[in-house]
């Protein structure tokens, strides 16, 4: 069997198969390379311009603008946790109740300061106009008709008691009502009396006399008082006057004030027959004070 073999295949003949085998190889090594390398420029492009991890879990850590940096705080503070560019809420104001109270307490010191000033230029202004006076008392004479203890201490007294009354005032006039007359001596009452109401015109005065007395009074075995009478000495007397009166001013007429008269620094001696025996009070001094209530306490 004869072969035709051309010329063609005599100047270029075929390529054998492990030519063709190797050549495959190499262009498979290439595509590769380069597959290896273009992603390794993908990669790094990525990084350079990605955020990082600390700046995608804290954006707000990074600034927007310029080229220096802080460091973050730690810890982070709400408005990192939160987003700064929300809206901060902001409750409504509601109306304190201290500051109520705070102003009705002005208000009502104010309302009294006010009332207090006003009270004292009306004050001052009847001081002015009247030139009001309290009245005076003083003892005229106190008699002592009886002053014994029994044996079973049992006290029996009787005093003729003179009192004189004035009224310096101009244009003031006093009505009193009815007088109550007490007597004590070292702690113990030993007589009790009245004087009946009584008017103190403009720049008057008036002497009231009355009867003090008491009648099987017990006394205690430990008072002073037994052993002064028993020893016949000189005792020392306080005399209280506790009533009402009333200020007439023309035609207005005040509320009726409770007011104590008490003179101190009497000495008398006990009688020891039926022979009276007169107090000296040439020392006394009477005090009047207003007796003002509050409650249950009387100043």
């Amino acid at each position: 069997m004869v072969h035709n073999i051309s010329l063609s295949h005599l100047l270029h003949p075929p390529p054998s198969p492990l030519l063709i085998h190797n050549h495959h190889l190499h262009l498979h090594f290439l595509i590769s390379l380069t597959t290896i390398t273009t992603t390794t420029v993908h990669i790094l492009f990525n990084q350079h311009n990605s955020p990082s991890m600390a700046d995608k879990i804290h954006p707000s850590l990074k600034q927007s603008t310029g080229t220096t940096t802080t460091n973050p705080t730690f810890p982070a503070t709400k408005a990192q946790l939160y987003n700064t560019t929300r809206p901060v809420y902001r409750p409504q104001p509601r109306r304190n109740r201290r500051s109520c109270c705070c102003s009705c307490c002005l208000w009502i010191t104010f309302t009294i300061l006010l009332l207090i000033i006003i009270a004292a230029v009306a004050g001052g202004v009847f001081y002015v106009l009247y030139r009001p006076h309290r009245p005076s008392f003083t003892v005229s004479s106190l008699h002592v008709s009886q002053f014994n203890l029994t044996s079973s201490n049992h006290l029996n007294t009787r005093f003729n008691f003179t009192v004189t009354a004035r009224n310096p005032n101009k244009k003031l006039e006093f009505n009193f009502d009815s007088v109550s007359v007490s007597i004590d001596s070292k702690g113990v009452n030993v007589g009790d009396g009245s004087i009946s109401p009584f008017v103190m015109p403009k720049k008057n005065t008036t002497r009231l006399k009355t009867i003090v007395s008491t009648t099987g009074r017990i006394v205690d075995d430990n008072s002073n008082l037994k052993s002064d009478l028993k020893n016949k000495k000189s005792l020392p007397l306080t005399i209280r006057l506790d009533t009402k009166v009333k200020v007439k001013i023309g035609s207005f007429k005040t509320k009726k004030v409770p007011i104590r008269v008490v003179c101190d620094g009497i000495r008398v001696t006990p009688p020891s027959g039926r022979t009276p025996t007169t107090a000296s009070t040439s020392d006394v001094k009477c005090k009047v004070d207003l007796r003002i209530k509050i409650w249950k306490w009387t100043i």
